[in-house]
């Protein structure tokens, strides 16, 4: 099993909306990364954990745990116009993009916070903290998730 640190903006989808989905599922589409996109091709699997992050609002930080609960799969929404993560040059014989399905776990009772994340030493080496690291799709080692675990 690996780790992951997943990012959703919380005005777009949070992890109270993913508790909220039918069986607690969701797609995870709409990575548009290639490097992101190569993780969750290659690398994410069935069964692993991840971090639910909210990026891109007044206080960053992880707020919870999901499980990947799919193989990668072709992103559909890649094929679909009217969707903003409509891509023309995809296809289905030649698909660019690769979704998963994630479920819920748990919603922490507290935000670990960017900045918290930053200043820990412990921490110094994760990826998320490295500077100009923007992916949404990033790995996490098991020191990383268990410290931070504990931090929870």
């Amino acid at each position: 099993m690996a780790y992951w640190l997943m990012k959703s903006e919380p005005d777009e989808f949070s992890i109270d909306d993913l508790q909220q989905c039918k069986n607690k599922t969701e797609t995870w589409d709409g990575i548009r990364n290639y490097q992101a996109r190569n993780f969750l091709r290659d690398k994410v699997k069935l069964g692993d954990t991840v971090f639910f992050y909210h990026s891109s609002c007044k206080v960053p930080g992880i707020v919870g745990l999901a499980t990947v609960s799919s193989e990668p799969y072709i992103d559909q929404s890649a094929f679909d116009q009217t969707s903003t993560y409509f891509d023309a040059k995809s296809s289905i014989d030649n698909p660019r993009w690769v979704a998963v399905d994630l479920t819920y776990k748990s919603k922490f009772k507290r935000i670990i916070t960017l900045a918290e994340l930053k200043a820990d030493p412990n921490l110094a080496k994760m990826l998320l903290v490295s500077k100009g690291a923007r992916l949404s799709v990033q790995p996490v080692t098991q020191q990383e998730f268990d410290y931070i675990l504990s931090l929870e």
